[in-house]
């Protein structure tokens, strides 16, 4: 199958495989930015710092993780995960993601996440393979 589709044929949707396999793989990019983001915090407030316990900490490892996710999706429409498994994130009418997409999908997906992934399941249920937080910004995920 060509990599381009004409103007007539219709979207393939990324499937519920793809947008799980694509978060493992994205996992392990975010864990090590994650690392490094700490690294850089410790000199400031010292060794003590623990996420979930240390709110100033959480917020601030939170926000380095939207700027991952918000800025790949905004620019590429795709992160390091999504191009591997060939999917792409687009808005309703094809174009990329506003921030204000990025972050309503960003904190609808972790609000998904927080209950056991039912967010993601309901791609299972959508015509157009759309979870929660996809519903959400108003957006689509399209295999490339």
């Amino acid at each position: 199958m060509s990599p381009t589709r004409t103007a007539t044929e219709a979207p393939r949707y990324g499937s519920l495989a793809r947008r799980f396999l694509s978060l493992v793989y994205d996992s392990v990019v975010l864990l090590g930015l994650l690392m490094i983001a700490a690294a850089v915090a410790l000199p400031v407030g010292g060794a003590g710092k623990v996420a979930f316990r240390d709110w100033g900490f959480t917020a601030y490892l939170l926000l380095v993780t939207f700027f991952y996710f918000g800025a790949c999706w905004h620019y590429a429409g795709m992160t390091v995960g999504m191009r591997a498994w060939q999917v792409k994130l687009v808005n309703e009418k094809g174009g990329r993601l506003s921030w204000g997409q990025c972050l309503i999908r960003f904190c609808v997906a972790v609000f998904s996440l927080g209950l056991a992934g039912g967010g993601f399941a309901w791609s299972l249920l959508d015509e157009k393979n759309r979870a929660w937080h996809d519903l959400a910004a108003r957006a689509v995920l399209i295999r490339t």
